[in-house]
């Protein structure tokens, strides 16, 4: 059978993705040759993964902001940007986790679960006006 043209496949380049989660600190995340083999750079890959995913959560209650009446140019350009930033970020944490690696899953579904956690408890505390609060009973004097 006769090759394709191409380049030929060199051995040296024997890379093999993996397809299925796995335990351990051996990943390539995101980078090529990191964290590396060492359980401390394994830690930090961790952390940095449970980061992102946590600013993703906080950087999604920002564009809320109403835009000021006076600029409004000003507002969309700020919630563009803060948006960019959270998609930049999410993107990040989806290739991470396609590393297939179960503890970087697992690290950016707790970032998830705290930042969202975190996020939704502070906007559940905020006391929303209700009728009666916003309504004032007049009592006749007799």
């Amino acid at each position: 059978m006769e090759m394709p043209p191409g380049p030929m496949p060199d051995k040296s380049m024997n890379m093999m993705m993996q397809m299925s989660f796995y335990w351990g600190k051996d990943a390539t995340i995101l980078f090529y040759g990191w964290p590396g083999n060492k359980l401390g750079m394994y830690v930090l890959a961790l952390f940095f993964v449970f980061l992102l995913a946590f600013a993703i959560e906080v950087l999604s209650i920002l564009p809320d902001v109403k835009p000021t009446s006076t600029k409004p140019m000003l507002g969309a350009l700020t919630q563009t940007i803060i948006y960019t930033i959270r998609m930049g970020f999410g993107y990040l944490v989806m290739l991470s986790v396609m590393s297939f690696n179960l503890g970087i899953f697992i690290a950016a579904l707790a970032g998830h679960f705290v930042g969202f956690f975190l996020v939704k408890s502070r906007a559940l505390a905020v006391p929303k006006p209700t009728e009666t609060t916003s309504r004032t009973a007049v009592i006749p004097k007799v």
